[in-house]
């Protein structure tokens, strides 16, 4: 059983720090080997703009692209971004020719878990329709995440495979830290009645915050459709999760849990624990490096490009 002491620090994180990557230099103020376009509108949710920042290659591109979402505790902001940068996430794979989109799927200020899943999964389509434009292979995609945005990223993986491989579905998986059992990740006992944190985050992530009316049944059902863990059926691309074996905020055991339910279908699903780690580490971006090895095999490894066509 979870201490008060455990919960409050992993909420803690999740509500005020959100990821805050941290390096030993800060890549923002090198020369970045990319173009950043700021705020494309890719779909509209409620009269709101969904907007993304697309990285280009300034070097030589490789035809591949990788899918960023940019949320950390479920805020989608600027500063996300930023974040990324500092973990050198964009230089990594910039550098190495991949096309980077970073999909702000909005925030649960205003929309709900399911909410932002559909819209994630409007972006994924978005950059489907224009990979011509960008060079890429729209057969080809990562997809990549770290906490509430690995959270996503595995919730849009998995329905887009419970769908059938539809338009929104990826190629490869790689994420950091994420939530993957939000029941687990409550103590395995739901009450979104109660007062405390973890009570708080699960009524404005499942229900904006309104519960009123809704049986235990509805609240265990909505938690389940947002918990990738819970929702895996076998059609799975590949997964990578990198996590800290010191995380105050996810347990490592939410990525283990996942691991664990996709081998169970028989995806490969591989599991990097870096000792020591936290949420994140000083030397994140050398994970970030190791995560764009592994989509270099991936996607590599995948069907035959269509722009070769």
């Amino acid at each position: 059983m979870q201490s008060r002491y455990s919960v409050r620090r992993r909420l803690i994180g999740l509500l005020v720090a959100g990821v805050t990557y941290c390096s030993a230099t800060d890549p923002l103020l090198a020369d970045a080997p990319y173009h950043q376009h700021e705020n494309i509108v890719y779909a509209e949710a409620f009269g709101v703009g969904l907007v993304m920042d697309v990285f280009v290659p300034s070097g030589t591109k490789n035809g591949l692209a990788i899918v960023d979402v940019a949320s950390g505790a479920w805020h989608s902001n600027r500063g996300k971004i930023n974040d990324h940068k500092r973990a050198r996430m964009y230089d990594i794979f910039c550098g190495r020719g991949y096309t980077v989109f970073a999909v702000r799927p909005g925030s649960v200020s205003k929309f709900t878990g399911l909410e932002m899943l559909d819209h994630l999964q409007r972006g994924i389509r978005w950059v489907k329709q224009h990979a011509e434009e960008y060079a890429v292979d729209p057969e080809r995609l990562g997809l990549t995440g770290a906490s509430a945005g690995g959270h996503l990223a595995c919730l849009a993986a998995v329905a887009g495979a419970a769908d059938g491989g539809t338009d929104s579905s990826v190629h490869a998986v790689g994420v950091f830290f994420p939530p993957t059992d939000l029941i687990a990740f409550a103590g395995g006992h739901v009450d979104l009645n109660g007062g405390a944190r973890i009570s708080k985050v699960l009524r404005d992530l499942g229900f904006n915050g309104r519960i009123d009316g809704l049986t235990d049944e509805q609240i265990v059902d909505t938690l389940t459709k947002l918990s990738p863990a819970r929702r895996v059926t076998g059609h799975e691309p590949p997964f990578l999760l990198i996590h800290g074996d010191a995380d105050p905020v996810v347990p490592l055991k939410q990525s283990q849990l996942m691991q664990e339910a996709l081998e169970q279908k028989g995806v490969s699903a591989e599991l990097i624990v870096k000792p020591g780690g936290g949420h994140p580490w000083l030397t994140i971006h050398q994970e970030v490096a190791v995560l764009a090895d592994w989509f270099d095999k991936r996607l590599e490894a995948g069907p035959a490009s269509k722009l070769s066509e």
